[in-house]
């Protein structure tokens, strides 16, 4: 017994960390279980998202100002992906088709003297605008195209 004691009295710090950390242990995974964290979340697969029964839906891009007038022209296209078209003859326009409920349509031009764009998503006009100005700009956007 007595050599027990030396042993515990050196050793005695070494003892007290053990346990510490097995009660740290131990209280964690009690506090996991009882939270729910050791829950496992699964999602569905890209191919079971897929919208089969959908219409497509249309979407056209319009930059219009002085016949024969050049513009440089962004827009983003079907997956948000930004695309650049540089002096763009004016009637200018694009028809972006997708299967996706919703698209993020934006639609930017930069050309001299009047400028005008518009978003029509199936027909239906979304957002125009025009300016008169020496060195137009004008942006269009819809949010839920």
């Amino acid at each position: 017994m007595g050599a027990i004691l030396r042993v515990a009295r050196r050793h005695w710090m070494w003892v007290v960390l053990v346990v510490v950390i097995a009660t740290v242990g131990f209280t964690v995974a009690r506090l996991q279980g009882m939270f729910g964290s050791d829950n496992r979340i699964t999602a569905r697969s890209v191919e079971s998202l897929d919208n089969t029964t959908y219409n497509p839906k249309r979407v056209t891009f319009e930059v219009f100002g002085a016949p024969g007038a050049t513009a440089t022209i962004n827009f983003l296209d079907e997956q948000a992906q930004p695309q650049r078209v540089d002096n763009a003859v004016l009637p200018w326009s694009r028809e972006l088709t997708t299967n996706d409920p919703t698209m993020f349509a934006d639609l930017r031009a930069h050309g001299g003297g009047s400028i005008g764009c518009r978003i029509t998503v199936d027909g239906v006009v979304k957002d125009e605008r025009s300016v008169d100005a020496e060195s137009g700009y004008i942006a269009c956007l819809d949010k839920a195209a």
